[in-house]
């Protein structure tokens, strides 16, 4: 079943494509091709066939001028891929590396991870090619309010409603905001994220990071009896899940010896500098790593080009818990080899795929417990539901309610991950728990409603 489905995506028995898509939902039929077999209503309602196919894919132009009055154009998507539990959900990103592959594998795992958390919420996903660096706000605004102009008439508060992602974070989500209550005059919930003068949800930022750690903290005692308290943990990435994956962990007592960007990685044996982070990565300078020795010239900061096998320094220094929060297939088989033979106990994903196949392989066969981010970063379109829920009430929740509930959902999530596992054979095995969990929940929704 599984190679059938794959030669329909565009794999074919001599050539794996290089496509993240495929990827994801080969990992995703892996796991469910026992699950799929013991219920005849799979088949008979074409489920696997139905849920890897998007309801529709929205492509269109941005025009927009800079503030010399030069004309731009990219293009903009939205991938709207399964509504069975709910409006369509997922985030928006602006960045140069984004196409309708990367837009489809990011919505079919948003189905999954949505499904996890027992929220009334669907999977979608959606961006632009646009690239926000080095733009001022003024042309940020201007693309924003175009791309806007363009999404409009595929969401809504009851239809879809679209968050922050890469490059889009409240500024962004702000400008998105005005001009779609400028064109339909409707002050409603149709995104999430916005800025808390006018609906947003207090702790959206630290939402996907605190729950990354909230959902490690319960593995770890539940599997382990371990804490992370004065742990040396590694984490990738200097985006806003990194930060406040370091922030959570600094709270609980972890001490954080690495970050990383685009161009290299920092080793700070004294425990990363947050707000010096914070400084180098604000919005407004988004400043190179490199900068941080200017300030703590014990640490040592490795340009990319380090290791050019394939691997990631942030990944060879040695700790007991590693969380990558970068992007996608950022941390390949060597580093899984080397965090092994580092004796590391649990990889925690932060980012959307960070790990490659064979490199999870490696971690479930060595016994390292390994979360994959469908469950273990879903604390940030959790969070964006509260704010659909507040917005729907008119009603504004404090921060210690919104961070209770985050802490229990991530511990239900983590819970419900680790007994599927152990229900169908395969305990410690959080992929497949993820996996066949999310699954039951949403095809039981799909079969309801009938085709």
């Amino acid at each position: 079943m599984v190679e059938s489905v794959l030669k329909k995506l565009g794999q074919t028995d001599n050539c794996v494509l290089d496509d993240v898509f495929v990827q994801a939902v080969s990992e995703v039929l892996t796991s469910l091709e026992l699950t799929i077999r013991s219920d005849s209503r799979y088949e008979q309602f074409a489920i696997i066939e139905r849920l890897v196919t998007p309801d529709r894919i929205i492509q269109f132009k941005v025009q927009w001028l800079d503030d010399h009055n030069n004309v731009h154009v990219n293009n903009g998507y939205r991938v709207q891929f399964n509504n069975s539990l709910g409006p369509y959900k997922g985030g928006l990103r602006f960045h140069p590396s984004v196409t309708v592959d990367v837009l489809k594998f990011l919505a079919f795992e948003q189905i999954f991870k949505n499904s996890l958390t027992g929220l009334p919420i669907g999977g979608a996903k959606g961006g632009s090619d646009f690239d926000p660096k080095g733009k001022s706000d003024f042309e940020i605004m201007k693309f924003c309010h175009a791309f806007m102009r363009e999404l409009h008439p595929y969401i809504g508060a009851r239809i879809d409603v679209p968050a922050g992602d890469i490059g889009v974070g409240s500024r962004e989500i702000g400008y998105l905001f005005g001009e779609y209550k400028h064109i339909t005059r409707n002050y409603d919930g149709v995104l999430s994220g916005k800025p808390y003068a006018f609906g947003g949800s207090l702790m959206r930022p630290q939402a996907t990071g605190y729950g990354v750690v909230y959902f490690a903290r319960e593995m770890l005692k539940e599997e382990l009896q371990e804490s992370l308290e004065e742990k040396v943990c590694t984490v990738s990435g200097a985006g806003n899940v990194a930060i406040h994956t370091i922030e959570k962990l600094q709270q609980l007592g972890a001490i954080v010896v690495t970050c990383s960007d685009s161009d290299g990685t920092i080793y700070d044996p004294k425990g990363i500098d947050l707000a010096l982070l914070r400084h180098l990565k604000d919005e407004g300078r988004r400043l190179s790593l490199v900068e941080y020795i200017n300030t703590h010239p014990h640490a040592l900061y490795t340009p990319k080009t380090e290791y050019p096998d394939g691997g990631h320094t942030v990944w060879h220094i040695p700790c007991f818990a590693a969380f990558p929060c970068a992007t996608q297939n950022e941390l390949t088989l060597i580093d899984a080899q080397k965090l092994v033979e580092n004796g590391c106990v649990a990889v925690v994903e932060g980012a959307n795929m960070p790990t490659l196949p064979d490199a999870i392989e490696l971690f479930l066969r060595e016994g390292v417990l390994f979360s994959p981010g469908k469950a273990s970063n879903a604390g940030g379109v959790a969070v964006s539901e509260f704010e659909m829920s507040q917005n729907a009430s008119m009603e504004k929740w404090e921060f210690e309610k919104v961070d209770r509930k985050l802490d229990e959902l991530m511990r239900q999530i983590y819970k419900r991950v680790s007994l599927t596992a152990k229900e169908y054979g395969v305990e410690r095995n959080f992929v497949d728990g993820a996996n066949i969990a999310a699954f039951k929940r949403l095809s039981e929704a799909m079969i309801l409603e009938g085709v």
